[in-house]
C-alpha cells in the first residue's frame, strides 16, 4: 500500500509501542490509534512499515479502544449509503472450507421476512468458495454503488457489495494477507465495519480471545448486534448445532434476548450439501422453496435478528 508518489511518513514510534512481542508490548491509545490507521489507508507509509505494522498487532492482538482508534479512521472512508431503516449487516470474509456456505442462505431468509440485508465480503478466494460466488449461482450479481443497494432492497433481496466497492483502502489493507499469509487488524475492522448508521451487525469470531476483544468493543461502540463463533468465519450459525449467540442493544449487553450454546450429543445431522457454489445455491432453492428444512440454528438466529430489529425501533421512538 506504500505509494512513491506521496511523502512518506513514519509510524515507527507506534511500532516501538506494539512491536515488543506478546508481553512487552504495549497498546496504543485510541487517538493514536486513529492516527496510524489514517497513515497506513492513505499510503503515507513504507511497505516494511506496512508489513512490520501487520506482524506486530498479530502477535499482540487488538484492544477494544485500538480498534475503535482504527475504526475511526476506516469510517470516512466507506462508500456513502442509501438511507435504509436498520439494514442487517453480514461480513463474509472467510468463505467455505469444509462445510457449505450458508451466508447466502441466511441473507435470503431474513430478505424473505422484509429485513434489508447487505452481505459484504471478497469475491474471489482461492481456498475457499465465497458468498459471491454462491449469489452469483443465485442470479444475484453483486451491486457496485449505493443505486444498486437501494433497488435490490427495494425488490425484498439481499444485497451483496466486495469491499473494494465499499471501503477501497481497507480493501487493500486485506490484500496484505497475500503477500504475509497472515491475517491483520484489517480482517477484524471488515468485520465490524458499521457500514451505516442504525444498523444491525452481526460479528463473528473464529477463536474465543477474539471473542472476547469483540465483545468489548460492541461494549465501547454502543453496538446493536449480535455476536456468535461462525461457522468458518462466516457470519451464519453452524447448521449442525446452535451456536452460543449474545446480543447488544444500543452497546447494552442483554443475556436475555441471546441464546446458549447447544449441548450434548447431537441426536440428528441435517443433510448439507457438498461445499462447492453450485451444489450450496441449490440447496439454497431447495429450502427457500420448502422442500427441504432450514437447519434449526440458522433459523434461530433469523428469529433473533428479527426480534433484535423490533427492540431497536422500539428504543428509537
Amino acid at each position: 500500500m506504500g505509494n512513491s508518489n506521496r511523502h512518506i511518513m513514519s509510524i515507527a514510534p507506534y511500532l516501538r509501542e506494539i512491536g515488543r512481542g506478546k508481553d512487552g508490548s504495549r497498546a496504543l491509545g485510541r487517538e493514536q490509534a486513529c492516527d496510524l490507521m489514517r497513515q497506513i489507508l492513505n499510503g503515507d507509509v513504507s511497505d516494511v512499515q506496512l508489513g512490520g505494522f501487520a506482524l506486530a498487532m498479530r502477535i499482540k492482538g487488538e484492544t477494544a479502544a485500538e480498534l475503535a482508534g482504527f475504526m475511526d479512521a476506516v469510517l470516512p472512508l466507506n462508500l456513502p449509503m442509501p438511507a435504509a431503516d436498520r439494514v442487517v449487516l453480514l461480513p463474509s470474509y472467510n468463505g467455505a472450507r469444509k462445510l457449505p456456505n450458508l451466508t447466502p442462505l441466511l441473507a435470503m431468509l431474513l430478505a424473505f421476512k422484509g429485513v434489508p440485508v447487505l452481505v459484504h465480503g471478497m469475491s474471489k478466494d482461492d481456498n475457499r468458495v465465497t458468498s459471491d460466488e454462491v449469489f452469483r449461482q443465485l442470479d444475484l450479481l453483486p451491486c457496485v454503488d449505493a443505486a444498486g443497494l437501494a433497488a435490490r432492497w427495494m425488490v425484498g433481496a439481499p444485497a451483496f457489495m466486495t469491499l473494494a466497492h465499499l471501503n477501497p483502502p481497507l480493501h487493500m489493507l486485506l490484500t496484505l494477507r497475500e503477500q504475509l499469509g497472515l491475517r491483520n487488524p484489517g480482517h477484524t475492522l471488515a468485520k465490524i465495519l458499521p457500514v451505516l448508521p442504525g444498523a444491525l451487525r452481526v460479528v463473528n469470531h473464529t477463536h474465543p480471545e477474539y471473542g472476547e476483544s469483540l465483545a468489548d468493543y460492541l461494549d465501547l461502540d454502543r453496538a446493536s448486534a449480535l455476536l456468535l463463533r461462525g461457522t468458518e468465519g462466516e457470519p451464519v450459525a453452524d447448521a449442525r448445532r446452535t451456536p452460543r449467540m449474545a446480543v447488544w442493544l444500543d452497546g447494552v449487553r442483554r443475556p436475555d434476548l441471546g441464546c446458549e450454546a447447544a449441548t450434548g450429543s447431537l441426536a440428528h445431522l441435517p443433510d448439507l450439501p457438498a461445499a462447492d457454489a453450485s451444489s450450496t445455491a441449490r440447496y439454497i432453492e431447495m429450502v427457500l422453496a420448502g422442500r427441504l428444512p432450514v437447519p434449526a440454528p440458522i433459523a434461530r438466529q433469523v428469529q433473533l435478528i428479527v426480534a433484535l430489529r423490533e427492540l431497536m425501533a422500539v428504543n428509537s421512538r
